[in-house]
C-alpha cells in the first residue's frame, strides 16, 4: 500500500517538542513511574471555582448553539473594558475576535498577512510554535540571535534584521522558553522600527500577567492608533486563568486585518465553546475576583522561581540567569558538554532515565545546549527535583 501523501505545507513541519516531553511523562505515569515532569507548559493550578460557575450559568441559560465567529459581543466587548480599565487601551468591538486558544490566533493572524516568500523575524530563543506556523504558511523564518543581550530583544536587532522582503516579526514577553521580559520602552522602540518599514508585530501575551516585580505587566493593545495599526495582540486565557483545556482566547487587530482572520475562521473553527466566551466575558467583567485570582497564581509562581532558580544555578554544570516573567527557567548546560553528553538532549535524556525528571531540550526552541525547566508544579516536586540533580552532578563549588 502506497503511503499516505502528506501535503507539503504539514510534511515540512516539524512535531513540538513540548508536547512529545509531555507524552513521554504521561507514559512513564501509565506505567507507574514516579515521575517529576518539569517539562509541563500549563499552570499547576485549577480554574479559579468563580470562572466555572460563569460556564455552568451560561449552561444554564442556554448558552449551546452558534455564536458569531468573531464571538458574542458581550465576550468582546468585555476585551474592551478590560484592557482600557487595566492599560487605558482605546479600541473597539471591531477589532477583537474570539478563538480557539492562543495558537488559534497566532495561526489566523500569521495565514491572513503572510505569502510564500516573505520573511518572518523571530526572535531566539522561541516558543516552539513560531517557526512552524511561519512553515505551513511557506514563509521564511528568519531568525534574530539574542544571546549578546541576555536573550532580551533589542529595537537595534530588530532594526539590523529588516529587509524588503521582512513582512512580520513575531514577539513573546514573558518569553517561553526563557522568561525574560522586554522593558516597555523598549518594546514600544521595537513596533516604531517595525512601522516606519512597513513590518507588521505579532505579540504573544499568554504570558501577559505573570511578571514579576519590578516587571510590570505590559500590553501592545495600549499603543496609540498609528501604532497599534500594524500590531495584533494575540492573547489567551489558558496560562493567565488556568484554563488551558477550555481552548479560549482572542486577537486584537486593526478591523482590516480582524475581517480576515474572522474569514478564515469562519471555514475551521468557526468560534470557540459559546458558554466558555460567556464565563470568560463575565469573569473579565468581575475584574476583582479575576485580578485577585491572577495575583494568588502569580505571587506562588514567584515563591517557587526565588528558591528554584537559584538552585538550579548552583547545581555543578548549569548556568541559569532569573527570569522576570512566565514560570521557566532556561539552564545553559553547553559547559557539561563533551566526552559524555554530546548535546543537551543527551543531558534531558539521563535526567529521564537515571532521575525520571521530565525536562524540554532547548533545541526545539532554537536554544542547542540548553534545557527548560517549569516550575508550573509543587515545591515539593521542585524540592525533590534539585536534590535528584545534586546526587547526579554534584553542586558547584
Amino acid at each position: 500500500m502506497s503511503p499516505f501523501p502528506v501535503s507539503e505545507n504539514v510534511l515540512q513541519m516539524k512535531g513540538s517538542s513540548t508536547l512529545i516531553a509531555a507524552a513521554a511523562a504521561a507514559d512513564m505515569r501509565a506505567r507507574g513511574i514516579d515521575v517529576i515532569d518539569l517539562s509541563v507548559g500549563e499552570p499547576d493550578f485549577d480554574t479559579p471555582d468563580f470562572i466555572k460557575q460563569y460556564a455552568w450559568e451560561g449552561l444554564q441559560k442556554g448558552l449551546t448553539k452558534y455564536t458569531a465567529t468573531a464571538g458574542l459581543a458581550e465576550f468582546r466587548s468585555s476585551i474592551v473594558d478590560f484592557y482600557g480599565t487595566r492599560f487605558g487601551s482605546h479600541f473597539d468591538q471591531s477589532q477583537v475576535a474570539a478563538t480557539c486558544g492562543g495558537k488559534q490566533a497566532l495561526f489566523n493572524a500569521a495565514c491572513t498577512l503572510l505569502d510564500p516568500g516573505d520573511d518572518v523575524l523571530i526572535p531566539k530563543p522561541y516558543w516552539v510554535t513560531f517557526p512552524e506556523i511561519v512553515t505551513f504558511c511557506r514563509a521564511n523564518s528568519v531568525f534574530i540571535e539574542t544571546e549578546v543581550t541576555d536573550f532580551i530583544l533589542t529595537a537595534d536587532q530588530v532594526a539590523a534584521s529588516i529587509t524588503d522582503r521582512t513582512k512580520l516579526l513575531i514577539v513573546n514577553s514573558p518569553n517561553n522558553p526563557s522568561g525574560r521580559v522586554i522593558p516597555h520602552d523598549e518594546m514600544i522602540r521595537i513596533v516604531r522600527t517595525c512601522a516606519s518599514r512597513g513590518v507588521y508585530v505579532l505579540t504573544d501575551e499568554c504570558y501577559l500577567f505573570f511578571a514579576y516585580p519590578p516587571a510590570q505587566p505590559f500590553s501592545l493593545a495600549s499603543l496609540p492608533d498609528e501604532l497599534r495599526h500594524f500590531v495584533c495582540v494575540a492573547g489567551s486565557f489558558s496560562k493567565t486563568y488556568a484554563m488551558t483545556g477550555w481552548r479560549i482566547g482572542y486577537t486584537i487587530a486593526n478591523p482590516e486585518w480582524t475581517n480576515a482572520m474572522v474569514k478564515l475562521q469562519s471555514h475551521s473553527a468557526t468560534h470557540p465553546t459559546s458558554f466558555v466566551q460567556y464565563a470568560c466575558a463575565k469573569a473579565l467583567q468581575n475584574v476583582d475576583a479575576t485580578i485577585n485570582a491572577v495575583n494568588a497564581m502569580t505571587t506562588e509562581y514567584e515563591r517557587r522561581r526565588n528558591w528554584f532558580v537559584p538552585a538550579l544555578d548552583r547545581i555543578y554544570g548549569f548556568k541559569c540567569s532569573m527570569p522576570e516573567g512566565a514560570f521557566y527557567a532556561l539552564v545553559d548546560v553547553r559547559d557539561m558538554l563533551g566526552d559524555k553528553f554530546r548535546s543537551s538532549a543527551d543531558v534531558a535524556d539521563l535526567l529521564l532515565s537515571e532521575a525520571q525528571i521530565v525536562v524540554t531540550d532547548g533545541e526545539g526552541f532554537g536554544a542547542p545546549g540548553y534545557l527548560r525547566f517549569s516550575y508550573a508544579t509543587s515545591m515539593e516536586n521542585l524540592e525533590r527535583a534539585i536534590e535528584k540533580l545534586k546526587s547526579i552532578f554534584g553542586s558547584a563549588s
